[in-house]
């Protein structure tokens, strides 16, 4: 059972997903107002028996981001060995990762528009998995580092690419804009090593693939990616870890096709399911 945070009649709810509609399940557990206090508790198996048997809540919602006040989102970059050509800088395959933070204003819900600003229209897409951290812990081995991830979601990583020049070493301006990205639809408990072993990404912008790749192909595999962090920082429940896009953002394309409003992304994984957005300019 998969579990989001969703807004309906004018108030904000997390519950169950179902194709009827959502189970809200916030008065159920008053020890968690949000989904975030949930999954920080190891909650999720508590939320998906609650739902057992249950009629539905809600049927005309608006999704929101899926944990809206995480607390801390590290994403990784260039992480597939197409995209690390795509820069075209000679460079061979790095030896360690990179990490740049975003923030969760940064992300809107599924069915939501991505918001172009009105200060430079070079908005990109990137469409990667994300994972959700449900046991922390310091100094992770990658043999036990699945047994630290509580669920898996989708993440459209949008990008402001001409803003993440106006510095020499950091990415971060053209990375947290607000509601330039989307993070969504729903948790997926994780369960099986095969969820994340054997997921394909694919990325459609107006129906047609411009991203389409397998996470067996990182660079930095899932279980490096969290020994790596682990080792300067202690992971804490509720922290998501963007784990990193294939080849074909539109900046890399030529000429670059970046995202204008009309526009329809979606980021699509087995297993876990489709992140859809539209894109809308800002109103100012």
């Amino acid at each position: 059972m998969n579990f989001a945070t969703y807004s309906a009649e004018g108030e904000m709810h997390y519950g169950a997903v179902t194709d009827e509609g959502m189970i809200a399940l916030g008065a159920d557990f008053p020890q968690w107002p949000t989904l975030f206090d949930a999954v920080q508790a190891n909650g999720l198996p508590a939320l998906g028996a609650a739902a057992q048997g249950r009629a539905v809540t809600h049927t005309d919602v608006t999704y929101e981001m899926v944990l809206p006040n995480a607390r801390r989102i590290l994403c990784v970059g260039v992480n597939f060995p197409d995209r690390n050509a795509e820069y075209k800088d000679g460079s061979e395959q790095p030896k360690y990762m990179s990490l740049f933070p975003r923030f969760a204003s940064g992300f809107t819900g599924h069915n939501r528009p991505l918001i172009r600003p009105p200060e430079n229209h070079t908005l990109d897409y990137e469409g990667e998995v994300a994972i959700v951290i449900g046991k922390g812990g310091r100094r992770i081995a990658q043999a036990d580092a699945y047994d630290h991830i509580a669920a898996l979601t989708l993440c459209n990583e949008g990008t402001i690419r001409d803003w993440v020049r106006h510095a020499k070493f950091n990415v971060t301006q053209g990375k947290n804009w607000d509601n330039s990205g989307a993070i969504g639809p729903w948790l997926v408990p994780f369960t099986d090593a095969a969820q994340l072993d054997n997921a394909r990404i694919i990325t459609r912008v107006n129906g047609e693939v411009r991203q389409d790749d397998v996470l067996s192909r990182m660079m930095h595999p899932i279980r490096r990616e969290i020994e790596y962090i682990s080792t300067f920082m202690t992971l804490e429940p509720g922290d998501i870890i963007v784990t990193g896009t294939p080849t074909g953002s539109g900046a890399r394309l030529d000429p670059p096709q970046y995202l204008k409003p009309g526009d329809v992304v979606e980021v699509e994984v087995n297993g876990i399911g489709i992140l859809r957005n539209t894109v809308e300019d800002e109103m100012v």
